[in-house]
């Protein structure tokens, strides 16, 4: 669960720091996911290129430290 105070009723500071830990989360990314049906298909086309780009991305960090 994501929360945040408001100071001083600095609405537009609370505002930016709401979105920020939402990013963090991955919030916008579920909720670009879950608004419209994803064929099964589509699903499995979609996590097998994350996966990809994971390990692609695991596989620059390696090779950049040594």
């Amino acid at each position: 669960m994501v929360s945040v105070t408001v100071r001083d009723n600095n609405v537009d500071q609370a505002l930016k720091v709401l979105k920020k830990k939402m990013q963090r989360e991955g919030l916008f990314r579920e909720m670009k996911i879950r608004r419209d049906f994803e064929k099964p298909s589509e699903k499995k086309k979609r996590e097998k290129a994350e996966a990809v780009r994971r390990w692609r991305k695991m596989e620059r960090k390696k090779r950049d430290r040594d």
